[in-house]
């Protein structure tokens, strides 16, 4: 979503380069954050299961998709607040005091929010909402107050006063019912995403030039890749919940198996080897916040497929032969389509180009829905297992022999 605190002109180079202070890896703080995301991202996904039903036949009409609409909107937002913490501790010194205080804020806030997430738009909304715009509303400010004048305040101001325009309408959709809600949380977040593309635009103060932003490419590198391990995380434990939960049978244990095969696979494709180098790609590129803003959207798309995934995990675990819903299916086959068209898109960042594979397992995958809509959920994840198995199969033998492949961004 918005792309954080990115100013003109250059990094606070002076304060990332200070003696003590490695500015290519992630601090503990940083660390004890993502661990607030493995928590709301379960949230995300226990949310999502209600909405699909808990017993077959629970779903009708449109509820499926309104219900996943209001999910993804929650898990938007959650993944907002999360980009723009790393894109500001990517900037700045991340051991400074205000720093800090902003990555503390965001765990709180992210933590409020995530136990607020599976009853957003019922009683728990005003929580959600509050938390939401004290996080996004803070982080500019602190900066103001602490990085001190020569570190292009006119960006951060134009960045305060376009979250307190859209705190508005988050306050205001929470007292509303649900549907009113829904539609003013997502013009605020349109209005928030829209103004972190165009360089945060206000009238009589202008907007910055997205060709000035710098960044810390290699620790937001490592950013990115931790919190897709985040996600990664979150689908093991969502599995083993589920089996957990169980009396230990064959189906669910197949159904658990193919979960962790399909967790490992989605590890391999993602690191093979775009994941490995996208520090390298950021450093080569003439525009690094280019390739970097371009990135976070790149990874919520993988983020709300892994998502998906793992809500079809638990699926397949709880109802392995029981007759799928036609939104089950849907789920358990898209999640995978999703996160390969995200991880395509990564691709051509890092290298300019992208593997016939991926478009061939997207649409393999996309051309078994109405196939798989009469049959269990076992058997989707099995067939969503195997083309992802192709597409990893495919990327070791285009890498056996070769030298590691060299990063060459578009951007």
């Amino acid at each position: 979503m918005t792309t954080g605190d990115e100013t003109g002109g250059q990094v606070d180079r002076a304060a990332r380069e200070a003696p003590g202070v490695v500015s290519t890896r992630a601090t503990f703080l940083e660390l004890f954050f993502d661990l607030v995301f493995v928590f709301a991202l379960t949230r995300i996904t226990a949310r999502s299961f209600q909405d699909l039903a808990l017993e077959p036949g629970g779903t009708t009409g449109f509820s499926p998709i309104t219900g996943g609409g209001k999910t993804l909107l929650l898990l938007l937002a959650l993944y907002t607040v999360w980009q723009g913490t790393a894109w500001t501790t990517s900037r700045y010194d991340p051991y400074r005091f205000g720093l800090q205080l902003v990555v503390i804020i965001a765990l709180v806030g992210s933590m409020i929010m995530g136990v607020a997430i599976p009853r957003a738009f019922r009683a728990a909304g005003l929580a959600f909402a509050v938390a939401y715009v004290v996080t996004q509303v803070s982080r500019p400010l602190i900066l103001l107050t602490t990085l001190g004048r020569h570190h292009n305040r006119g960006l951060k101001l134009r960045m305060l006063i376009t979250y307190c325009a859209t705190a508005v309408l988050w306050l205001v959709g929470a007292f509303l019912p649900t549907n009113p809600r829904t539609v003013l949380w997502t013009v605020a977040l349109a209005i928030e995403y829209l103004a972190g593309r165009t360089g945060w635009p206000v009238p009589g103060l202008g907007r910055s030039a997205v060709s000035r932003w710098d960044i810390a490419g290699e620790h937001l590198a490592e950013r990115y890749r931790q919190f897709f391990l985040v996600a990664l995380g979150e689908t093991i434990l969502v599995a083993g919940f589920a089996y957990s939960a169980r009396p230990i049978s064959r189906n669910p244990t197949v159904a658990f198996a193919l979960a962790l095969l399909t967790s490992i696979l989605l590890w391999r494709i993602y690191f093979q080897r775009a994941g490995q180098i996208l520090g390298e790609a950021v450093l080569k590129a003439k525009h690094p916040a280019t390739i970097g803003r371009s990135a976070a959207d790149t990874h919520m798309i993988m983020l709300a497929g892994t998502a998906a995934i793992a809500i079809g995990y638990q699926l397949a675990i709880e109802h392995p032969l029981d007759r799928a819903e036609a939104a089950w299916v849907t789920l358990i086959i898209l999640g995978p389509a999703v996160f390969l068209a995200g991880r395509a898109r990564f691709e051509y960042e890092v290298f300019g180009r992208v593997s016939p594979s991926r478009w061939i397992a997207i649409l393999a995958l996309l051309a078994s829905v109405p196939l798989l809509l009469f049959h269990p959920p076992l058997i989707a994840s099995t067939v969503a297992a195997a083309v992802l198995a192709a597409v990893a199969v495919a990327d070791a033998r285009r890498a056996r022999g070769k030298p590691p492949e060299a990063a060459k961004p578009p951007f």
